[in-house]
């Protein structure tokens, strides 16, 4: 009997996109699309570090196309706050309510 190298029911990582760039301002623009969770959010930090090490006066995050946000992209998006000015883009709808159920709404600005 061959041995399965995954668990039968295991659900597959999520998937998040990330975009960085430096808008014709000068200001560095981060874009995510898809779900950012504990599965990927190492990938947005390491990211967001490369980004904070060159100390910007201010980084956008652009969330218009995130659909799923858990408690490991909130953690990075407050250490980024605690590094650099952070201003949050076009939350979809569910990100905006996450944000708001979080208190993040009252401690991010939120650009709408």
């Amino acid at each position: 009997m061959a041995e399965l190298d995954a668990e039968p029911n295991a659900e597959p990582p999520t998937m998040v996109q990330i975009d960085a760039h430096v808008d014709p301002s000068g200001t560095q623009i981060v874009t995510l699309r898809g779900e950012l969770d504990s599965s990927n959010a190492t990938s947005l930090m390491a990211a967001v570090a490369s980004i904070t090490a060159e100390r910007p006066r201010r980084l956008i995050f652009d969330l218009a196309d995130l659909s799923f946000m858990d408690s490991a992209g909130i953690a990075v998006l407050i250490n980024t706050a605690a590094k650099t000015s952070v201003l949050l883009r076009n939350p979809s709808p569910i990100i905006r309510r996450v944000l708001e159920t979080t208190g993040l709404s009252d401690v991010l600005r939120i650009e709408s």
